[in-house]
């Protein structure tokens, strides 16, 4: 298991390692001050010591973890064209998520830990 984000990214083949880097300075433009590190063996930006935003790589696709088992059916038509579950949206290197899908991925979990 990686013992850093870095190492984890280092782990993987180049165009897995080049989306997700990608994926990682959208979410550190989008989270300023967030605490960057590993949770469960993969990425996490944390506020508050509140996850807020991760990210995967698996065998055949990629993943943004909302962190929030309510964000993939609240933004279902949002999210048409990428394959979801609870905890995760899939994404390929060919097909990455736009960067405005991030941010309004990002804006919904930080709605749900700061509500009012």
């Amino acid at each position: 298991m990686p013992d850093t984000v870095d190492d984890y990214l280092a782990g993987l083949d180049d165009d897995r390692r080049a989306a997700l880097q990608d994926l990682r300075a959208t979410l550190r433009d989008l989270l300023p001050g967030a605490d960057e590190g590993l949770s469960y063996g993969v990425p996490v930006f944390r506020i508050d010591g509140r996850p807020v935003a991760g990210y995967s790589a698996a065998a055949r696709h990629l993943s943004y973890l909302p962190h929030s088992g309510e964000i993939t059916t609240a933004l279902a038509d949002e999210l048409a064209g990428f394959a979801t579950s609870k905890g995760a949206v899939k994404f390929t290197v060919d097909e990455p998520l736009p960067r405005a899908l991030v941010e309004r991925l990002v804006q919904a979990r930080l709605d749900e830990l700061r509500p009012g």
